[in-house]
């Protein structure tokens, strides 16, 4: 069973910038493709960035694109999502997300595709 923590969450400025991080545990970090999701108040969870398994390929939603960087470290066992240039409608609970993938290009992105999840950390971006 696998165990995800997500930290780093806070309270900052529009233009500002956060780091989120995800430690894992239970299994081999290097088998888990991850993914980090978020959810506004009222409306559904949302796909925002993914990571391969050994970090061979990333993808994002359109809206984070250039902005948001997610990246891994398995000696860490640590899944990042550096933020930048973040937005009022950045703001959201924000979630990371595990599955055992066998590709080491496979970055999914869908909400079912994930066993996994974080407890959720909260980002709040002022105007």
């Amino acid at each position: 069973q696998e165990q995800l923590v997500d930290s780093g969450g806070g309270l900052v400025q529009a233009g500002g910038s956060l780091r989120l991080s995800c430690a894992a545990s239970g299994r081999t970090f290097s088998s888990l493709a991850m993914g980090w999701f978020r959810q506004a108040p009222g409306k559904e969870r949302e796909f925002v960035a993914a990571i391969s398994r050994i970090g061979a390929a990333t993808y994002y939603v359109d809206s984070v694109k250039g902005r948001f960087t997610i990246s891994r470290d398995n000696a860490k066992n640590t899944v990042y999502l550096q933020m930048n240039s973040l937005k009022p409608e950045d703001t959201a609970v924000y979630y990371c997300a595990a599955v055992v993938s066998l590709s080491i290009y496979h970055t999914p992105h869908g909400l079912r595709e994930y066993d996994y999840w974080g407890q959720g950390t909260q980002v709040t971006v002022s105007s």
